[in-house]
């Protein structure tokens, strides 16, 4: 197995290509300027091959050293970022964590992903705003949070989204209703229905008003609700159909409250992740939130692990 480069090394080749000149390089990295000229012969030496260039006084890499600068400069970041997580291990005891979910979420799962992740970080810092997703990634962009845990499919091009899981929306009514009796939804019927959705400022009813008008049918909510626990009592009292996730209604269906139904040719498939910035790279204490996450969502009902 080849040797890797030391950080000198590293951090030689880097001071060179950046100021062409050993002895710039060698003041900015506190050495002698024979030092620098050691480290980039070992380091020539030990790859079997040409890095640097001089032309004159003049220092410039060579297409191998080209190649390893950017590596370098990579691994330079990461230590960098390591040094910084440590620093905030010092200062709060077991780093920060800035979180934005949307409302259903803090409800149905962060309970139990917090419940985990609060054994592993005891002393973590940790703020959670809720929201509805385009309100959260607004904070994000105002960096006032640093993720954003909510629906995919519509993210600006400035974020990146790391998938956690998939589920598909339901129908769910009393069990006297028509439908719930019938066992089925009939197509036609849903055009006839007066439905109990979420917020028609979230992504939920946006997703839900595409997904019918897809289908060929008209969505007729006839209350837009902010909570998903008063959909699903509106629905137990026979008020309308109520459309929300299998995992929220979990509970209600296992005591016969509601009766769940596919939405059928309305149906479709719903990423939810996590949200950053593109460039930006997870902290420890972030990336075990997110396995979190994964570990949790595969429990629950209708949803499918995006990982």
């Amino acid at each position: 197995m080849t040797e890797l480069p030391d950080l000198r090394q590293v951090r030689s080749l880097v001071a060179v290509a950046e100021t062409e000149s050993f002895t710039k390089a060698a003041e900015r990295l506190g050495v002698t300027q024979s030092a620098v000229s050691h480290s980039i012969r070992a380091l020539e030496t030990q790859l079997d091959c040409q890095l640097v260039e001089r032309a004159g006084k003049r220092v410039a890499l060579s297409q191998n050293g080209t190649i390893l600068l950017r590596r370098f400069k990579a691994a330079i970041a990461e230590l960098e970022k390591a040094q910084d997580e440590l620093g905030l291990l010092k200062r709060w005891g077991q780093g920060r964590l800035r979180v934005g979910a949307t409302h259903t979420l803090c409800t149905y799962l962060l309970p139990a992903v917090m419940q985990k992740f609060r054994e592993l970080y005891p002393r973590c810092e940790i703020h959670i705003e809720s929201g509805d997703t385009s309100e959260l990634i607004e904070s994000l962009d105002h960096s006032e949070i640093d993720l954003v845990l909510g629906m995919g499919g519509r993210e600006p091009g400035w974020t990146r989204f790391d998938p956690i899981f998939e589920d598909e929306l339901v129908f769910v009514v009393s069990p006297e209703h028509p439908w719930a009796k019938a066992g089925t939804v009939a197509a036609e019927e849903v055009g006839k229905e007066s439905f109990l959705v979420y917020a028609r400022a979230s992504e939920t009813y946006r997703y839900l008003k595409s997904s019918f008008e897809e289908a060929g049918v008209r969505l007729r909510p006839s209350l837009s609700l902010g909570d998903m626990g008063a959909i699903k009592e509106m629905a137990k009292v026979g008020v309308g159909v109520g459309i929300v996730a299998p995992w929220v209604v979990k509970d209600e269906i296992a005591k016969g409250e509601l009766v769940a139904l596919p939405l059928g040719i309305a149906s479709r498939r719903r990423p939810w992740g996590l949200l950053c910035h593109e460039g930006r790279q997870l902290t420890m204490v972030e990336e075990d939130f997110l396995r979190i996450c994964r570990n949790v969502t595969k429990t629950l009902t209708g949803a499918q692990n995006g990982d």
